[in-house]
């Protein structure tokens, strides 16, 4: 008994609205969540994630060509999980479709960008919001740019060091979000608005924010490079 799974009642929204411009032509008529890597959409990729963590309640957020993501994916009975849709009539950015969620809840909410291929540990990210007494968590990867040339460090006109083609680090936001359920509340309804916005209104107001790091797979399919990547790591890391 202790090692059978517990569902978790925790509502999870995956947002599948975008245009996919810059994997055009590729999303002329099929919406960048539906894109498959081998031979399966990145969006049922996404959702076997979750269910495989517990999760069976999801809503996905859609706009453009919805028909296509809801004939696909129906109620969920088929991965027995319920799915719901949230529509946005118009484009609503990475956070303003929340505002059309028909129901509250009293646990942390999980967001999604639906066009991610990832191995993040959910349970881990949940536990890391609750420890923090955040209101909202972001999950982030860290992201290394190397500068093609040397860097100079002067003082005035004179050279005090050269680095040469030194590798900066940074923590880049990577698209997965946890929220208390009362910071939904502070998304203006049904106009665009982004996730960033949101937690600059939090830190603005005092409220306790948290950045994730994500160790794990993780990559954003936004370029035709990225999905051709996806395609050549699935088979090793997913299969």
């Amino acid at each position: 008994e202790l090692s059978r799974s517990v569902p978790r009642d925790n509502l999870v929204v995956l947002m599948a609205g975008g245009l996919g411009t810059r994997l055009k032509p590729l999303t002329d008529e099929c919406p960048k969540p539906m894109l498959q890597i081998a031979g399966r959409p990145i969006l049922e990729t996404i959702l076997l994630n979750f269910i495989e963590q517990d999760f069976h309640r999801f809503y996905i957020a859609v706009n453009y060509r919805a028909d296509v993501i809801e004939r696909y994916f129906e109620d969920g009975k088929r991965w027995n999980v319920d799915i719901r849709y949230i529509n946005e009539e118009q484009q609503l950015g990475t956070a303003g479709a929340l505002s059309l969620l028909p129901e509250k809840s009293s646990l942390p909410l999980i967001v999604m960008n639906g066009d991610l291929l990832t191995k993040v540990n959910i349970e881990q990210l949940l536990e890391f919001h609750t420890m923090n007494q955040s209101k909202a968590t972001m999950g982030v990867k860290e992201f290394d740019f190397r500068v093609p040339y040397g860097v100079l460090k002067l003082d005035g006109h004179t050279i005090v060091e050269v680095d040469e083609k030194p590798v900066q680090s940074f923590f880049v936001n990577a698209g997965i979000y946890v929220l208390d359920p009362e910071v939904v509340d502070m998304i203006p309804s049904n106009r665009v608005f982004d996730m960033p916005s949101l937690f600059e209104q939090l830190i603005g107001a005092g409220q306790q924010t948290t950045a994730f790091p994500i160790r794990e797979y993780w990559l954003d399919i936004g370029q035709p490079a990225d999905f051709e990547k996806a395609a050549g790591d699935f088979n090793i890391l997913f299969s």
